[in-house]
């Protein structure tokens, strides 16, 4: 293909703080890098969509039939975005189009891949569909999550497609709809993202994770007659009643509540923009420590990465994504050089990654 018309792109994330936590409904702070999924597209006469990915050495042909589009397999996000749109905002494509479809974001790595994906076909759909308008980045976000995760009844939360669209450092708490969304002051530099390159099972990771604690969170409020609540009470006063839990959920809820309050910790460093370097990089590695011991969902290698990375300047870092495999990120400062050459000495493979801005479209 040739003589593209446009470019859609939408930036991959790491999560800070809040990582496993969002379908709690407690809140995340997450960050879009400049690691961005890009779609280029060019009007074509024929009433199809025809989607190149050389990356993956696939191809997709989409017929622009009126009935609602069979899904081919379980994950078929490109067709359930048409399907949405039409069915939610009553949009409808007159012409045919050629896409390529290109990522520089690590694919199931932990970094919103297939979310940013969604975001960014989301945004690409809206601008050349009949009826799209101008639809504004939280809609995005909103619209990318029932594509992919509503409707095939996945264990997903928002934080990725709402950072792939929004972009910056953001603080997003989806306890209640519509959600508490607000972009964070701090201009955050320093970050290395490694990636394992052991490809992680997201969808059963997520799934158990979520199962064990939300049924710990569920026997601890019958335990004190519903008082529990893994937003506000207290790690001590939860202490008394989980010995009374299983150990693997026991463990779990605690780790939760830890994680919970280090992001409270960190806030309001980021939202002043007066960054204390060292006590962030403590709360981002204390945060890891719970992902690794508590919810089990790091690896030796991802360990090893991070403790080459602290031992080459970082101060500290944790896994990124779901778990199981993927990335993890450094927090380093002006060491970002020797902490990618450390964590490539671990065999990661590094990148310097800064924060970028949401989903957008330019003409080519």
């Amino acid at each position: 293909m040739s003589d593209f018309e446009f470019e859609v792109s939408a930036p991959g994330r790491i999560c800070l703080f809040g990582e496993h936590q969002d379908f709690l409904g407690l809140p995340v702070i997450s960050m879009a890098m400049n690691l961005r999924f890009h779609i280029r597209g060019r009007r074509i006469a024929e009433p199809v969509f025809r989607i190149n990915m050389p990356d993956i050495g696939k191809k997709e042909e989409i017929p622009l039939t009126p009935e609602p589009l069979p899904y081919r397999h379980s994950r078929d996000y490109l067709r359930s975005s048409i399907n949405l749109l039409r069915r939610k905002l009553g949009v409808d494509f007159a012409s045919g189009y050629e896409f390529e479809f290109t990522s520089e974001i690590p694919i199931n790595a932990g970094c919103g891949s297939s979310s940013v994906m969604v975001v960014a076909w989301i945004k690409t759909l809206l601008s050349i569909a009949d009826g799209g308008g101008d639809v504004d980045p939280l809609t995005i976000g909103e619209l990318a999550y029932l594509a992919e995760v509503a409707e095939f009844g996945e264990a997903g939360g928002r934080m990725d497609q709402y950072t792939a669209a929004l972009g910056g450092l953001l603080y997003l708490d989806f306890s209640a709809m519509p959600p508490h969304v607000r972009k964070l002051n701090a201009s955050l530099d320093g970050f290395v993202l490694g990636d394992s390159m052991q490809s992680k099972e997201t969808l059963e990771v997520l799934k158990q994770s979520r199962m064990d604690v939300e049924q710990g969170i569920a026997r601890l409020k019958e335990l004190t007659n519903g008082e529990f609540d893994i937003k506000n009470t207290p790690i001590g006063e939860a202490e008394k009643w989980l010995s009374y839990l299983p150990e693997h959920q026991a463990r779990k809820v605690l780790a939760n509540l830890r994680n919970r309050d280090y992001l409270r910790e960190a806030l309001p460093m980021l939202e002043n923009g007066q960054i204390n370097h060292q006590r962030l990089g403590e709360l981002l590695y204390l945060h890891h420590v719970e992902l690794r011991d508590g919810l089990g969902v790091s690896t030796p290698k991802i360990d090893r990465m991070l403790e080459r990375a602290m031992e080459a300047g970082a101060y500290g870092g944790k896994i990124n994504g779901s778990g199981g495999g993927g990335t993890m990120f450094a927090y380093a400062p002006n060491a970002q050089e020797p902490v990618a050459k450390a964590i490539e000495s671990a065999g990661g493979k590094a990148f310097i990654i800064k924060m970028s801005d949401g989903v957008k479209l330019r003409k080519l």
